[in-house]
């Protein structure tokens, strides 16, 4: 039995501390968000990719914190520079594989509807040309006869 889960929407996004670390090529901010359930770590990931206007690879979700019967969460998050500082620093885990590979799906199956969506235009195109040039044909054999 598969529980539903609501797409639940995060509020009230207040940066508690960020500072710069100039050493590692990094910003390392907390802060809390409030939400109904847990948020995922892809939740989370878009949500400091487009307050902070950074690339989802660049980010590492080092915590996510919920106390019991709250409905706050204390998130710690460090956005690298680019993805080979990450890379160098952070040692790789499943979950992160994980949601890359689903950001890979999501925007492969994108690319794939819309490529697909093209596909079946020209397809459409392909066959009005050869319908029409069938017609073309037989209009000549009627006039021959």
């Amino acid at each position: 039995m598969q529980l539903k889960r609501d797409n639940s929407k995060m509020e009230n996004f207040k940066v508690i501390e960020q500072k710069e670390n100039p050493l590692f090529n990094r910003k390392e901010i907390q802060f809390n968000v409030q939400a109904n359930i847990t948020p995922s770590r892809m939740e989370i990931g878009k949500l400091i990719s487009e307050k902070f206007s950074t690339q989802i690879e660049n980010i590492k979700i080092k915590e996510i914190h919920g106390r019991f019967g709250s409905k706050t969460f204390k998130v710690t998050t460090f956005i690298y520079k680019s993805e080979q500082d990450k890379d160098k620093l952070e040692i790789k885990k499943k979950k992160e594989e994980k949601l890359k590979e689903t950001l890979k799906k999501e925007e492969t199956s994108e690319t794939t509807k819309s490529s697909s969506e093209n596909n079946k235009n020209e397809e459409k195109v392909e066959e009005t040309k050869e319908d029409s040039s069938k017609n073309e044909e037989q209009k000549e054999v009627n006039s021959n006869k």
